[in-house]
Protein backbone atom coordinates (compact mmCIF):
# COMPACT_ATOMS: atom_id res chain seq x y z
CA UNK A 1 0.00 0.00 0.00
CA UNK A 2 1.49 3.59 -0.88
CA UNK A 3 0.72 5.74 1.87
CA UNK A 4 0.80 9.65 2.12
CA UNK A 5 0.73 11.60 5.04
CA UNK A 6 0.26 15.29 5.89
CA UNK A 7 2.96 16.38 8.58
CA UNK A 8 4.40 19.50 9.96
CA UNK A 9 7.54 20.32 11.92
CA UNK A 10 9.97 23.25 13.40
CA UNK A 11 12.93 22.58 11.39
CA UNK A 12 15.01 24.28 14.73
CA UNK A 13 16.84 21.25 16.32
CA UNK A 14 16.85 19.36 12.56
CA UNK A 15 19.84 19.44 9.82
CA UNK A 16 17.03 19.44 7.04
CA UNK A 17 15.01 16.80 5.44
CA UNK A 18 17.01 14.92 4.09
CA UNK A 19 18.70 11.75 6.16
CA UNK A 20 22.66 12.00 6.68
CA UNK A 21 25.04 10.10 7.95
CA UNK A 22 26.09 12.09 11.33
CA UNK A 23 22.84 14.77 11.47
CA UNK A 24 19.67 14.73 12.96
CA UNK A 25 17.17 15.04 10.28
CA UNK A 26 13.45 15.26 10.12
CA UNK A 27 14.13 11.99 7.44
CA UNK A 28 15.68 9.93 10.18
CA UNK A 29 13.53 10.91 12.80
CA UNK A 30 10.40 9.85 10.69
CA UNK A 31 11.62 7.00 9.01
CA UNK A 32 12.63 5.57 12.46
CA UNK A 33 9.45 6.20 13.57
CA UNK A 34 7.62 4.46 10.80
CA UNK A 35 9.93 1.69 10.78
CA UNK A 36 9.86 0.70 14.81
CA UNK A 37 5.89 1.05 13.89
CA UNK A 38 5.58 -1.62 10.87
CA UNK A 39 8.24 -3.42 12.63
CA UNK A 40 10.93 -3.64 9.18
CA UNK A 41 13.24 -0.61 7.90
CA UNK A 42 10.80 1.42 5.66
CA UNK A 43 11.86 4.48 3.61
CA UNK A 44 10.42 7.76 3.58
CA UNK A 45 9.96 10.27 0.46
CA UNK A 46 9.19 13.86 1.28
CA UNK A 47 8.20 16.59 -0.96
CA UNK A 48 11.05 18.97 0.05
CA UNK A 49 14.66 19.01 0.49
CA UNK A 50 14.09 21.97 3.44
CA UNK A 51 17.47 22.87 4.99
CA UNK A 52 18.99 23.22 8.29
CA UNK A 53 16.85 24.95 10.28
CA UNK A 54 13.69 25.58 8.07
CA UNK A 55 10.42 25.04 9.51
CA UNK A 56 7.55 23.28 7.14
CA UNK A 57 3.73 23.91 8.01
CA UNK A 58 2.33 21.75 5.66
CA UNK A 59 4.65 18.92 4.20
CA UNK A 60 4.04 15.78 2.23
CA UNK A 61 5.72 12.48 2.83
CA UNK A 62 5.01 8.90 1.43
CA UNK A 63 6.20 5.54 1.88
CA UNK A 64 5.08 1.51 1.24
CA UNK A 65 3.32 -0.16 4.18
CA UNK A 66 1.35 -3.41 4.79
CA UNK A 67 -0.26 -4.15 8.19
CA UNK A 68 -3.43 -3.61 10.10
CA UNK A 69 -3.05 -0.03 11.43
CA UNK A 70 -6.21 1.84 10.19
CA UNK A 71 -5.36 4.82 8.11
CA UNK A 72 -7.35 6.74 10.67
CA UNK A 73 -5.67 5.80 13.35
CA UNK A 74 -1.91 6.16 11.82
CA UNK A 75 -1.04 9.95 12.60
CA UNK A 76 -1.77 8.66 16.21
CA UNK A 77 0.42 5.92 16.49
CA UNK A 78 3.05 7.64 14.19
CA UNK A 79 2.84 10.76 16.80
CA UNK A 80 3.55 8.39 19.71
CA UNK A 81 6.67 7.65 18.56
CA UNK A 82 7.94 10.75 17.20
CA UNK A 83 9.65 14.16 18.93
CA UNK A 84 6.99 16.98 20.02
CA UNK A 85 8.75 19.65 17.10
CA UNK A 86 7.03 16.76 14.16
CA UNK A 87 3.66 16.10 13.90
CA UNK A 88 1.44 14.15 11.56
CA UNK A 89 -1.63 15.34 11.06
CA UNK A 90 -3.58 12.47 8.49
CA UNK A 91 -3.01 9.41 6.16
CA UNK A 92 -4.38 8.61 3.15
CA UNK A 93 -3.68 5.55 0.72
CA UNK A 94 -3.00 7.08 -2.87
CA UNK A 95 -2.36 5.71 -6.07
CA UNK A 96 0.80 3.24 -6.50
CA UNK A 97 2.45 6.08 -8.48
CA UNK A 98 1.98 8.56 -6.43
CA UNK A 99 5.67 10.13 -5.31
CA UNK A 100 5.78 13.44 -3.03
CA UNK A 101 8.34 15.18 -4.98
CA UNK A 102 7.27 14.17 -8.45
CA UNK A 103 3.72 13.99 -8.00
CA UNK A 104 3.73 17.42 -6.84
CA UNK A 105 2.00 20.35 -8.97
CA UNK A 106 3.13 23.58 -6.93
CA UNK A 107 4.57 24.58 -3.64
CA UNK A 108 4.21 27.23 -1.71
CA UNK A 109 7.02 29.11 0.85
CA UNK A 110 6.62 31.77 3.47
CA UNK A 111 9.13 33.82 4.97
CA UNK A 112 8.66 35.64 7.84
CA UNK A 113 11.14 39.10 8.45
CA UNK A 114 10.34 40.91 12.06
CA UNK A 115 10.70 44.30 11.15
CA UNK A 116 11.09 46.07 14.14
CA UNK A 117 14.13 48.54 16.35
CA UNK A 118 14.11 46.09 19.50
CA UNK A 119 14.14 42.02 18.73
CA UNK A 120 11.21 39.80 20.51
CA UNK A 121 12.49 36.98 22.10
CA UNK A 122 9.61 35.04 21.38
CA UNK A 123 10.40 35.20 17.99
CA UNK A 124 13.77 33.97 18.18
CA UNK A 125 14.13 30.56 15.75
CA UNK A 126 10.85 31.77 14.31
CA UNK A 127 11.95 34.87 11.95
CA UNK A 128 14.61 36.84 10.87
CA UNK A 129 14.75 40.00 12.71
CA UNK A 130 15.41 43.19 10.51
CA UNK A 131 15.67 46.57 12.49
CA UNK A 132 16.00 48.56 9.01
CA UNK A 133 13.42 50.97 7.89
CA UNK A 134 11.81 49.36 4.89
CA UNK A 135 9.59 50.29 1.97
CA UNK A 136 6.83 48.14 1.34
CA UNK A 137 6.07 49.49 -1.83
CA UNK A 138 9.75 48.76 -3.41
CA UNK A 139 9.71 45.75 -2.20
CA UNK A 140 6.06 44.63 -3.65
CA UNK A 141 7.58 45.85 -7.01
CA UNK A 142 10.57 44.02 -7.21
CA UNK A 143 8.15 40.79 -6.18
CA UNK A 144 6.22 41.43 -9.11
CA UNK A 145 9.68 41.31 -11.18
CA UNK A 146 10.24 37.49 -10.20
CA UNK A 147 6.76 36.39 -11.54
CA UNK A 148 6.49 34.59 -14.19
CA UNK A 149 8.92 31.98 -16.24
CA UNK A 150 12.36 33.06 -15.81
CA UNK A 151 16.23 31.44 -15.56
CA UNK A 152 16.04 31.66 -12.06
CA UNK A 153 20.54 31.01 -11.81
CA UNK A 154 21.11 34.58 -10.07
CA UNK A 155 19.34 33.81 -7.07
CA UNK A 156 20.78 30.16 -6.41
CA UNK A 157 23.10 28.79 -4.50
CA UNK A 158 25.44 26.37 -5.51
CA UNK A 159 24.26 22.45 -4.78
CA UNK A 160 22.79 19.88 -6.08
CA UNK A 161 22.93 19.51 -9.93
CA UNK A 162 19.72 20.26 -11.75
CA UNK A 163 18.73 19.98 -15.56
CA UNK A 164 17.83 23.60 -16.08
CA UNK A 165 17.40 26.58 -13.62
CA UNK A 166 14.14 27.84 -15.26
CA UNK A 167 11.51 27.81 -12.97
CA UNK A 168 7.68 29.64 -13.38
CA UNK A 169 6.73 31.58 -10.08
CA UNK A 170 2.88 31.61 -10.18
CA UNK A 171 2.71 34.36 -7.27
CA UNK A 172 5.14 36.16 -4.76
CA UNK A 173 3.18 38.42 -2.64
CA UNK A 174 4.42 40.73 0.95
CA UNK A 175 2.06 40.84 3.46
CA UNK A 176 2.04 43.07 6.77
CA UNK A 177 0.90 42.68 10.07
CA UNK A 178 2.29 44.91 12.78
CA UNK A 179 6.37 44.83 12.52
CA UNK A 180 6.14 41.16 11.03
CA UNK A 181 6.30 40.67 7.11
CA UNK A 182 5.31 37.48 5.34
CA UNK A 183 7.15 37.01 1.88
CA UNK A 184 4.88 34.10 0.33
CA UNK A 185 6.17 32.21 -3.12
CA UNK A 186 4.60 29.75 -4.93
CA UNK A 187 5.94 27.96 -7.95
CA UNK A 188 6.02 25.09 -9.79
CA UNK A 189 10.01 24.39 -7.88
CA UNK A 190 12.76 25.58 -6.02
CA UNK A 191 16.14 25.85 -6.64
CA UNK A 192 18.56 25.35 -3.88
CA UNK A 193 18.17 28.33 -1.58
CA UNK A 194 16.09 30.33 -4.03
CA UNK A 195 13.41 31.60 -2.08
CA UNK A 196 15.74 32.61 0.40
CA UNK A 197 17.61 34.69 -1.67
CA UNK A 198 14.90 36.15 -3.37
CA UNK A 199 13.76 37.11 -0.26
CA UNK A 200 16.98 38.90 0.21
CA UNK A 201 16.84 40.59 -2.85
CA UNK A 202 13.18 41.87 -2.56
CA UNK A 203 14.37 43.05 0.72
CA UNK A 204 17.41 45.34 -0.95
CA UNK A 205 14.92 47.27 -2.50
CA UNK A 206 13.34 47.77 0.30
CA UNK A 207 16.03 49.42 2.18
CA UNK A 208 16.95 51.17 -1.48
CA UNK A 209 20.48 48.83 -2.15
CA UNK A 210 18.50 47.91 -4.77
CA UNK A 211 15.75 49.47 -7.75
CA UNK A 212 12.76 47.23 -8.27
CA UNK A 213 13.08 47.50 -12.04
CA UNK A 214 16.82 45.86 -11.58
CA UNK A 215 15.53 42.62 -10.85
CA UNK A 216 14.66 41.47 -14.54
CA UNK A 217 18.59 42.70 -15.35
CA UNK A 218 19.56 40.38 -13.10
CA UNK A 219 17.71 37.49 -13.92
CA UNK A 220 18.59 38.30 -17.40
CA UNK A 221 22.52 38.16 -16.19
CA UNK A 222 22.21 34.53 -14.19
CA UNK A 223 25.13 36.24 -12.09
CA UNK A 224 24.53 35.26 -8.23
CA UNK A 225 26.55 38.43 -7.12
CA UNK A 226 24.51 41.00 -8.46
CA UNK A 227 21.31 40.14 -6.26
CA UNK A 228 20.66 40.16 -2.83
CA UNK A 229 21.61 38.29 0.25
CA UNK A 230 20.73 34.73 1.08
CA UNK A 231 18.69 35.22 4.31
CA UNK A 232 19.18 32.86 7.12
CA UNK A 233 16.92 29.58 7.19
CA UNK A 234 15.31 30.24 10.36
CA UNK A 235 12.35 32.41 8.98
CA UNK A 236 11.48 30.20 6.49
CA UNK A 237 8.65 27.63 6.17
CA UNK A 238 7.08 25.19 3.77
CA UNK A 239 3.30 26.61 3.78
CA UNK A 240 1.78 24.43 0.86
CA UNK A 241 2.01 21.71 -1.48
CA UNK A 242 -0.27 21.17 -4.34
CA UNK A 243 -1.48 17.64 -5.69
CA UNK A 244 -4.19 15.82 -7.86
CA UNK A 245 -6.11 12.64 -7.05
CA UNK A 246 -6.44 10.88 -3.90
CA UNK A 247 -3.73 13.03 -1.98
CA UNK A 248 -6.22 15.70 -2.58
CA UNK A 249 -7.68 14.51 1.00
CA UNK A 250 -4.73 15.16 3.08
CA UNK A 251 -4.30 19.06 0.92
CA UNK A 252 -7.82 20.02 -0.70
CA UNK A 253 -7.65 22.86 -3.43
CA UNK A 254 -10.10 25.15 -1.32
CA UNK A 255 -7.54 25.33 1.37
CA UNK A 256 -5.40 27.09 -1.16
CA UNK A 257 -7.86 29.25 -2.36
CA UNK A 258 -6.45 32.61 -3.34
CA UNK A 259 -3.11 31.29 -2.42
CA UNK A 260 -1.75 29.61 -5.54
CA UNK A 261 -2.26 32.52 -8.29
CA UNK A 262 -5.21 30.88 -10.22
CA UNK A 263 -6.01 27.93 -11.15
CA UNK A 264 -4.05 24.86 -11.50
CA UNK A 265 -3.76 24.12 -15.28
Amino acid sequence: MNIAIRLAYDGTAYHGWQRQKSETTVQQTLENAVSRLYKRDIPVIGCGRTDAGVHAERYCANFRAEGGIPLDRLPLALNALLPQDISVFAAAEVEEDFHAVFSCLRKEYTYRVYNSNVRDPFLNGRALFYPEKTDLGAMRLAAERFKGTHDFAAVRSVGTNVKTTVRTVYDFEISRSGDMFGFRICANGFLYNMARAMVGTVLYAGIGKLRPEDITDILDSRDRRLAGPTVPPHGLYMTGVWYRGKAEVLFPPAEAAGKAGGEIS
